[in-house]
């Protein structure tokens, strides 16, 4: 080989292995079997910086620029890189999922508990997050969950009617729960025939997921691999607007399409492929020139003389002065991540009335939102002068009220026609969405509404028109009286009959 060959390789490899931490002999062992067994899994940790840098190292950080929120190094942890033994082998006595491996006690199931021995501010401050609940937030409330059922389950036509079954745990999983989270269970163990002889593993229920309100075997909620995929646990990943599309790109979160329209979308499209999605902290026009959703919501941000924008929060809520997402209205942030405590003054488990007053022993006071308010704008005035910010502040807010009264006029619609008895309601014990023109209502919020506030919110203007927004708000009023009258019609022509 010639010696400029060897020099450019040399030059390549260096900064990998200079960089890679002492790695415990424990992992070593891991790495042995798992290297040609799940060649991707090792070579995404190798690339990590858990494979790169100790816990020794990373408090040695200064605080603006540390990834990790612990004050002292663990036990076991401060000389070594993390690795599959120092996540898989902790604490093995709380892990209901441990079993038995290559002699060591080894959990399937990484947790949030977990995580947080090296990260428990960000640990903290996810279970105080909407998205930490999401699994009992959908399938503890008897509305949202009549709602999935609606969704998931199966329709058996016969004798002119459609009888709907309850969706199996399987289709649940794939469906709404993968996002929202399963309940992982340990229903047993099993012995497999393996390359490596015959091995015992535990049977797993509600597996595989990583969905952000998961219910882990040791009783800890939520999957910090939602953003972070393992086994990389990439910062960078995080950041990306395509992580979070996985979950906010449907017409009922459309956060994803909207970005991508949107001019703040349209910069990370043409320049994203030159910043810098790595480095701590973030600094708004030298690393980046557009935010992303990790920007706005998450991600610590100093200008460029190193002046602190915003903390980093794994509270996504703490910059939200309104969740957007109607149910059936948009309406001030709830104060619990736990929304299956909120009733209505009617008595239903919605943070608004049907007639869109928010329910407010449940929601954040005008005080509260002014803060939050104001902890966003922050991050918009880093590139935007004040009038710019308090125009599009004021758009809006102003698309909050008409989306909501768009709304609060189908409600009225529907209202109507289960008062005279066309559509079955609460009012006849029967569900709220299995009708056609409950169905339709139910557009108007779920999809409608909720893409024409997104639309405002990210500048997406376009997509809060034609695509599923204003038009579609119009149109379906109008389908929904079209059809209230002819529902209306039937029944007058049948008694007439009669």
């Amino acid at each position: 080989m010639k010696l400029t060959t060897v020099a450019v390789l040399v030059g390549l490899l260096w900064p990998v292995c200079a960089s890679a931490a002492e790695v415990s002999s424990e992992t070593s062992e891991c790495i042995e079997c798992h290297r040609t067994i799940n060649s991707g899994m090792v070579s995404d940790w190798e690339k990590s910086r858990h494979a790169r840098v100790t816990m020794q190292e990373a408090l040695q950080r200064s605080s603006l620029e540390r990834r990790v929120s612990a004050q002292q190094v663990p036990k076991g942890l401060g000389n070594v890189a993390i690795g599959c033994a120092e996540c898989h082998t902790m604490s093995p006595a709380q892990h209901p999922d441990t079993f038995e491996h290559a002699g060591y006690h080894v959990h399937v199931v990484v947790t949030p508990k977990d995580c947080s021995v090296c990260h428990p501010t960000e640990v903290k401050e996810y279970g105080q997050n909407l998205m930490s609940h999401a699994h009992k937030n959908l399938n503890g409330n008897p509305v949202y969950k009549n709602l999935a059922d609606t969704v998931n389950g199966i329709q058996v036509f016969e004798n002119m009617q459609t009888t709907l079954q309850a969706p199996d745990a399987k289709t649940a999983a794939e469906s709404c729960n993968y996002c929202h989270g399963t309940v992982v269970e340990v229903k047993g163990f099993k012995r497999r025939q393996t390359v490596m002889d015959e091995m015992t593993f535990p049977v797993l229920a509600g597996w595989p997921n990583q969905g952000v309100g998961r219910i882990n075997p040791d009783g800890s909620v939520g999957s910090c691999a939602a953003c972070h995929t393992r086994h990389a646990f990439s910062i960078e990943m995080a950041r990306n607007p395509h992580t979070c599309s996985e979950c906010h790109k449907g017409p009922d979160v459309p956060a994803y399409p909207v970005y991508t329209v949107s001019k703040h979308g349209n910069i990370y499209s043409s320049l994203g492929k030159e910043w810098d999605f790595e480095v701590v902290p973030w600094t708004v026009g030298r690393d980046f020139t557009a935010p992303t959703c990790a920007t706005c919501h998450v991600s610590l941000l100093v200008n460029t003389e190193g002046e602190v924008v915003a903390e980093r929060t794994h509270q996504m809520n703490n910059r939200l002065p309104w969740r957007i997402f109607g149910l059936i209205y948009a309406h001030p942030h709830p104060k619990s991540p736990d929304t299956t405590i909120m009733k209505n003054k009617a008595g239903l488990p919605l943070p608004t009335e049907l007639t869109g007053e928010p329910a407010s022993d449940f929601v954040i006071g005008t005080k509260e939102q002014a803060e939050r308010r104001h902890t966003m704008q922050k991050v918009c005035l880093s590139c935007h002068s004040y009038g710019w910010v308090d125009g599009q502040w004021e758009r809006f807010e102003n698309t909050i009220q008409t989306a909501n009264e768009m709304t609060l006029t189908a409600t009225q619609i529907m209202v109507t026609a289960w008062e005279k008895g066309v559509a079955k309601g609460l009012a006849q014990n029967d569900s709220i969405f299995n009708e056609a023109i409950e169905k339709k209502w139910m557009d108007q919020w779920l999809f409608y509404g909720n893409s024409t506030r997104f639309a405002s919110a990210m500048a997406g203007a376009d997509y809060g028109v034609f695509a599923n927004g204003r038009w579609r708000l119009a149109k379906n009023v109008q389908e929904l009286l079209d059809l209230l009258e002819l529902k209306l019609q039937v029944v007058k022509e049948e008694g007439q009959k009669d």
